[in-house]
């Protein structure tokens, strides 16, 4: 099973968002994740935060055109210690899926994005493949070894989280690094580029960010 997370973040292009969604997916929405979902055509399956900025009535109109339509809602009190995000990721590892995609987690407010990445940085999620993509850029966490998959000239960026990130190996990059430590004060994996449809990273050590921007699509 894989579960699309719809956060209420920005979605710069919505037709590239859609592309990234399958008829199979679970759908959870974070709040008012949900004006996403339906402006995509999705109907979430569960809908999950404090409800401070999710909108009854599209919901509403749906039960009523539609006797099928039985969305769980989740309600949380507004004063907790968790974003609604983080509560959704955490309702979506509950149904051991095999995939995790969240979706307009990206862009807007500064700290909810730092917030958001951070929420995939727990090592204990490395067997979880969690995802953040808007259709325009993915950002994911790589402990070990990864692959990323595009086109020829798309941008990618290898960012140490946490720490120095020891014995970083590349292929199928413009800039190879071969067996480099990437700092955390330094800037040496900004902007590096794919030669072809996949490009594979590994690491000795450390915590990698992993930023895939799509530029030829």
């Amino acid at each position: 099973m894989r579960i699309i997370i719809f956060a209420n973040g920005d979605l710069p292009n919505p037709e590239k968002a859609r592309a990234l969604l399958r008829d199979d997916d679970f759908i959870i929405a974070a709040d008012g994740g949900a004006r996403h979902a339906l402006a995509l055509g999705k109907t979430p399956n569960v809908i999950i935060g404090d409800m401070d900025s999710f909108s009854v009535e599209p919901f509403d109109r749906l039960r009523a055109s539609d006797s099928t339509f039985n969305a769980e809602i989740i309600r949380f009190p507004t004063d907790k210690n968790e974003t609604d995000l983080e509560l959704a990721i955490a309702h979506a590892l509950s149904l051991n899926p095999e995939q995790v995609l969240i979706i307009a987690a990206l862009g807007g407010r500064l700290d909810q994005t730092l917030g958001n990445i951070a929420l995939i940085s727990d090592p204990q999620l490395v067997t979880r493949n969690l995802c953040l993509d808007d259709g325009i850029e993915e950002v994911f966490f790589c402990y070990d070894q990864c692959e990323i998959h595009g086109v020829a000239g798309d941008l990618v960026s290898l960012i140490p989280w946490q720490g120095e990130v020891t014995g970083v190996r590349t292929t199928n990059l413009k800039w190879p690094l071969r067996s480099e430590t990437l700092f955390p004060n330094k800037t040496r994996g900004i902007s590096n580029e794919m030669l072809g449809d996949a490009a594979q990273v590994k690491i000795k050590s450390g915590l990698l960010l992993v930023v895939h921007r799509r530029v030829n699509r």
